[in-house]
């Protein structure tokens, strides 16, 4: 996939590669340099990143390109080492006559005495000419190789807005680069395409997770396992003999949100928050009638509802919502310690009561009503109602984890950073808009695919459906995954959830919908000046395109456009990248571990079929029917790595690399920031009085990208 020649870096889609005299080698019609004879001096800063093992021992030079011509190769280092960690260097390139306006630079990596070849991150170079205009340019990339490189001055510009002959040259030696680089493949049928990569190893260093960040990431994954193999719970393919062994996986874990979890993971209110506010908050949806295939009747739930009022009134009132799981239906399963798991589809039905509390009012286990389908209510025995409940939340593990998280935040996630890769070069508006918001995203998804979805992976070793019917749901999940799904107004409009209480989900999330749209809106009319402007942009819809056919298989159905027409339709297609890259993905994969760190709140697999008879349940067979203490282990040392970290976090609106260089930009970056700085607060002080905190759309807790 990537080119090996010496001449060639491999780069995250931010620069032209060339041989080192490709400039030269251009033809302009029509157009000459003018050499005047006064020989002049242009200031040269080169700032090297901050991150561990940036410096090279390679001899770097850099060549300057102007509108009257190009400087000669000088060398910026003398000594072998050019830029350690940080460092900020200054220099001077002296040149025969006026350059006129910098266009581009050229940064040659040579060998250095005896030094073996090392890559150079190279943050950005700004250049002074002698009449003191500066001119800046972003690099914020690897340098692999000897090599010359080429990156243009940091203005923003659509193709359109490039009126040299060496922009556009530039621009199209990028993206021809691009398009050889940044490849697509097919990793299952009928799901989203991802980058053709096919292991970690075999990535470029400008997509791959830090040091920091790939430490932190396998030295958590290994104490987790560490720990349980100590305790031998990794070895036990048994099932647990009291629940409350199940705390004892991880001993220094515990957090207050897990505790909260362990005490309350039976109450029916706790059951019916987490539909609201828990890792999967985007299923339930207002019920104004009862299903056909639900024959839940007033005597079932007149007592749940209380003496004052009935099922009907409470459905003309809109408290009474639905959350169907017939997406499961008729999957197949994986055996699991050699035994045979089951997956159900159930129905749940849930009131809203007065005083603000969601509670279940009723349960099917399957979408086919009849004899050996019953309806399990709370009034029911305590284990047969906790069973039922249980299923219910395997069925939400399943959910989540293929949908609402993998398919939804990940492979999106991807899908929006090859085409981003491919198709919009490095002076793009957009591209320096939205690539802050793709960081790591390509990596953590080789890594999934790599470790965790595998043919022989933890899909297959701990959860029910494996790999198998992991491709099954990926699939369904693709055919019902809509843009209305995937635009946060629309959604909490379609499901008819605008009224429901206690709704932090959608509260905290449109407040952030609406400052990353109007950051956005922003930054597009700046460089939009109406809708011609956005049709005519042929880089916008190729990358568009590449979304529509590569991330949606070209499905009309799905109602994501292949082309932007307007103004606003791009600022709402960009606002909902950038949110499902930065809070969706938060939102459904922060609380993982606090909420399934106490298993049978979240179970992997069932090992028994869903009951179909109202028979009383003990203890020791719901312990039964759970996942057993290896699956467990495996299932909560994933969970455990997958949660947020500290760790090489850019917080949502963190942009430290300075992509854009102009000041109106700049000035739109800390507005953004400002408002969501207003909404944390917001959040921080409903948070004080809540027992269990809603933190999940925190904006300090949210990353600007899916990067774990």
């Amino acid at each position: 996939m990537f080119p090996s020649s010496a001449h060639h870096v491999y780069k995250a889609g931010s620069l032209a590669t060339f041989s080192a005299n490709s400039l030269d080698r251009m033809e302009p019609t029509g157009i000459f340099y003018s050499k005047p004879n006064e020989p002049v001096v242009y200031k040269v800063q080169v700032t090297t990143g901050k991150g561990l093992l940036t410096g090279t021992f390679d001899a770097i030079s850099i060549t300057l390109v102007g509108t009257n011509g190009e400087s000669s190769k000088h060398l910026l280092n003398h000594v072998g080492i050019s830029s350690a960690q940080g460092w900020v260097e200054d220099h001077e390139v002296p040149c025969d006559y006026d350059l006129g306006s910098i266009l581009l630079i050229r940064l040659h990596k040579d060998p250095y005495s005896f030094f073996p070849e090392s890559s150079w991150f190279c943050d950005a170079v700004r250049v002074t000419s002698p009449e003191g205009d500066v001119y800046s340019f972003p690099c914020y990339s690897w340098i692999e190789g000897y090599c010359t490189v080429s990156f243009r001055e940091g203005a923003a510009k659509t193709a359109s807005d490039d009126t040299h002959y060496l922009q556009r040259r530039h621009r199209r030696e990028e993206l021809v680069q691009k398009h050889s680089k940044y490849g697509w493949k097919e990793y299952l049928p009928a799901v989203p395409w991802c980058a053709d990569i096919d292991s970690p190893n075999s990535m470029e260093y400008n997509i791959q997770y830090s040091f920091p960040k790939s430490t932190a990431f396998f030295g958590r994954g290994t104490m987790a396992l560490f720990e349980a193999k100590m305790k031998g719970f990794l070895d036990k393919p048994y099932s647990w003999g009291k629940l409350e062994d199940i705390r004892k996986v991880f001993w220094f874990y515990h957090t207050p949100a897990t505790e909260y979890v362990f005490q309350h993971w039976n109450d029916d209110e706790f059951f019916g928050y987490q539909f609201l506010n828990g890792i999967n908050p985007i299923l339930i949806q207002k019920c104004d009638r009862i299903p056909e295939n639900f024959p839940v009747t007033q005597d079932m739930v007149a007592g749940p509802l209380g003496e004052h009022t009935t099922l009907r009134e409470e459905l003309k009132k809109g408290t009474i919502f639905l959350v169907d799981y017939k997406i499961l239906d008729g999957l197949p399963t994986n055996p699991v310690n050699g035994k045979e798991q089951y997956v159900a589809a159930p129905l749940c039905l849930l009131h809203q009561k007065r005083t603000g509390e969601l509670i279940p009012l009723a349960i099917q286990l399957s979408q086919h009503p009849g004899p050996l389908s019953p309806i399990f209510l709370p009034t029911d025995e305590e284990w047969i109602w906790t069973l039922a409940k249980t299923w219910v939340r395997n069925s939400e593990f399943h959910t989540h984890e293929v949908i609402a998280h993998l398919l939804r935040g990940h492979l999106m996630a991807e899908v929006f950073t090859v085409a981003t890769l491919r198709q919009l070069p490095m002076c793009h508006p957009l591209y320096k808009l939205l690539i802050p918001h793709l960081r790591y995203s390509v990596h953590i998804n080789v890594l999934a695919r790599t470790y965790l979805i595998c043919q022989g992976g933890t899909f297959d070793r701990a959860i029910a459906i494996g790999r198998k019917g992991l491709a099954v749901l990926l699939k369904k999940g693709l055919e019902n995954l809509t843009y209305t799904h995937l635009c946060l107004p629309d959604d909490i409009e379609a499901r008819g959830v605008t009224s429901v209480r206690n709704y932090y989900y959608r509260d905290d999330g449109l407040k952030i919908w609406d400052a990353i749209e109007s950051y956005v809106s922003g930054i597009v009319e700046l460089y939009y000046q109406n809708n011609l402007s956005v049709q005519r942009d042929y880089e916008l819809q190729a990358w568009v395109c590449d979304i529509f056919t590569k991330g949606f298989l070209a499905r009309r159905t799905s109602g994501v456009p292949s082309s932007l027409r307007s103004i606003p339709e791009l600022i709402k297609f960009l606002t909902m990248a950038i949110f499902t890259c930065s809070a969706y993905h938060a939102a459904v994969n922060s609380g993982q571990f606090e909420l399934g760190a106490f298993m049978p709140n979240l179970p992997s697999s069932m090992r028994k079929p869903p009951p179909q008879m109202k028979a009383p349940v003990t203890l020791n067979e719901f312990l039964d029917i759970i996942p057993e203490m290896n699956t467990t282990s495996q299932v909560l040392s994933v969970l455990w790595v997958l949660r947020n970290e500290d760790f090489d976090m850019k917080m949502l609106g963190e942009y430290d690399e300075e992509h854009f260089v102009e000041e109106e930009p700049k000035q739109l970056i800390t507005a953004f920031q400002q408002r969501l700085a207003h909404i944390a607060e917001e959040i921080r002080k409903r948070n004080v009085s809540m027992k269990l905190p809603y933190t999940y759309l925190y904006p300090p807790n949210i990353e600007n990208s899916t990067t774990i």
